[in-house]
């Protein structure tokens, strides 16, 4: 445990300098846009939800404009970004019980932010880090499971596990922080398909480095 708690402290150092506090790509302007915005990215591109919601964010001002609308019309407005039927239901309903029960404002723990339509820990996650800086855990989306598994920090496949063990050796004050730059490493070297391991700041220190063929 102490050892691998000495690597997370060096990835965060390298990659920090790397990408200089990299925030989420999403782009957003209050914490219930950047609630939305998260909710639409699961199995969808950040790049591609922009675009959704260049436009969705200006047809949908307020919070209770998201609760009055029905499923079946907000379908419309998201249907490219894949699964559109159930993340409509969820943005509709979770919109609808911060309205009634959290007088319009999203909620700022993960406590309440879980008893939401369609929010896990990840989508809480973000929100909370993104949009109240606060760490209360770390999200582990499909770039932050490949690369704490390839540079070994966790043998888990479940989101839920590797968060935990990421936490286990990680100081709390850099639990957003790591899932950022892990992401962001993730898009630009560590792909899925190809890493680019001779460009890697951390392929001295990585377990799979040169693995791929």
């Amino acid at each position: 445990m102490p050892e691998k708690k000495q690597v997370v402290k060096k990835i965060i150092l390298l990659l920090n300098q790397k990408y200089k506090n990299p925030k989420t790509a999403l782009k957003y302007g209050t914490a219930h846009e950047l609630l939305v915005a998260t909710i639409l990215s699961a199995q969808c591109t950040d790049k591609r939800v922009n675009v959704i919601t260049k436009d969705l964010f200006k047809k949908y001002k307020k919070t209770k404009d998201y609760a009055n609308v029905s499923s079946e019309e907000f379908e419309k407005d998201i249907r490219t970004t894949g699964f559109f039927h159930n993340k409509a239901k969820n943005i509709v309903e979770a919109s609808k019980v911060i309205v009634e029960k959290f007088r319009s404002r999203v909620p700022d723990s993960m406590e309440k932010l879980i008893t939401l339509p369609g929010v896990a820990r990840k989508t809480a996650n973000v929100v909370l880090a993104e949009a109240f800086g606060k760490n209360e855990g770390i999200a582990v989306d499909t770039h932050v499971r490949r690369l704490s598994q390839r540079l070994g920090l966790s043998l888990n496949s479940n989101p839920d596990k590797i968060e935990k063990d990421l936490i286990d050796i990680t100081e709390k004050k850099q639990w957003g922080k790591l899932s950022n730059l892990l992401i962001s490493h993730g898009r630009e070297i560590c792909t899925a398909r190809n890493p680019k391991c001779s460009s890697c700041v951390l392929n001295k220190d990585c377990p799979s480095a040169f693995s791929f063929k």
